[in-house]
């Protein structure tokens, strides 16, 4: 599992006060960058083996300007060619309940064009991040 904080800035909001839902998946991607720079991952696109298949977001309650904001990342899948990753967004003051999101990565051969297994090196780094149990916000 891991964790990130993020604070939301007053462009992130809109009319009604209240952070963009587009925000969120700002927020989820950079999640999803340091679960990648976890795994050992340098960002380096000539050697991206990743590619977004599927992102979703469940808003819960409203996030605010300003508001620290925790993100905590883990995986809930392991396939042979992808995984899927699971998002919660919480205050990071009050514990509440903000999003859940969710993101199915595809391992890709961006020369080929196709996806391919994942190699099982890679499969034994993901299973350290594995939480077959449900979170208490799941």
């Amino acid at each position: 599992m891991e964790t990130i904080t993020v604070t939301s800035r007053f462009c992130e909001t809109d009319a009604l006060g209240h952070i963009n839902n587009t925000t969120y998946f700002v927020y989820l991607e950079e999640a999803r960058i340091k679960f990648f720079q976890s795994l050992g991952f340098d960002m380096d696109v000539k050697d991206w083996r990743f590619i977004l298949a599927s992102t979703k977001c469940d808003f819960v309650s409203q996030g605010y300007f300003n508001q620290e904001l925790k993100i905590t990342t883990y995986l809930s899948k392991i396939g042979s060619k992808s995984f899927q990753l699971e998002h919660d967004i919480l205050c990071a003051n009050t514990h509440q309940l903000i999003a859940k999101g969710n993101a199915v990565i595809v391992y890709f051969d961006f020369l080929e064009q196709q996806s391919k297994m994942i190699p099982e090196l890679l499969k034994t780094q993901l299973n350290t991040h594995l939480h077959s149990k449900k979170t208490e916000y799941s």
